[in-house]
């Protein structure tokens, strides 16, 4: 497979195209992540990933495959984007604490004028957490760079998920197995 471009500086997806096998290159764009209303959640994903892949491909040759993702966490009808501070971390996983949310990670490939577009959802169910468990983590885990503030693969997705409907790697940020198959269509 040729070498693609990914366009996001997220350890987890390096990781997930790594175990893949995928060659990649990681180049990154600073990019404006609002989008306007009206998406909905799925479209919203789409739509920032769409800005990341394009900010990188304006600096690219035509014929390279720009790939690139975002996720997001919904509970009921709000986006909950990644938290500020400690107590954003804390109140975002009480919210999600003992509910059912949705992850939704909008990818974007692209070469030249060609585009594959998809999100992949997955849904998540969280046991109803004690907010020592949810202090006890985020003091550990930091978890300010996560969307949903958590980690599915760190403490708190090991003892704190009751279930998961969909793709494991989604909720880790890369749908991986997709993107393989996506990008098989996008080269053959």
């Amino acid at each position: 497979m040729n070498k693609i471009i990914l366009a996001s500086q997220s350890p987890r997806r390096k990781q997930l195209l790594e175990w893949a096998e995928i060659p990649f290159e990681v180049v990154v764009k600073e990019t404006d992540e609002h989008f306007p209303p009206g998406l909905t959640p799925e479209e919203v994903a789409i739509y920032i990933a769409r800005n990341k892949a394009i900010a990188v491909q304006e600096e690219r040759k035509a014929d390279e495959i720009i790939m690139a993702a975002d996720t997001i966490v919904v509970l009921g009808d709000n986006i909950i984007g990644k938290p500020v501070h400690r107590e954003d971390a804390v109140s975002i996983l009480l919210a999600l604490s003992g509910e059912i949310h949705r992850v939704i990670t909008g990818v974007v490939i692209r070469k030249g004028e060609q585009e594959i577009a998809f999100a992949d959802v997955t849904e998540v169910d969280f046991h109803k957490l004690s907010i020592s468990e949810i202090e006890f983590y985020v003091d550990k885990y930091k978890p300010y760079d996560k969307a949903g503030a958590y980690a599915i693969q760190e403490w708190i997705g090991v003892v704190g998920i009751k279930s998961i409907n969909g793709d494991f790697y989604n909720v880790m940020g890369l749908p991986v197995s997709r993107v393989a198959r996506e990008l098989k269509k996008l080269i053959s």
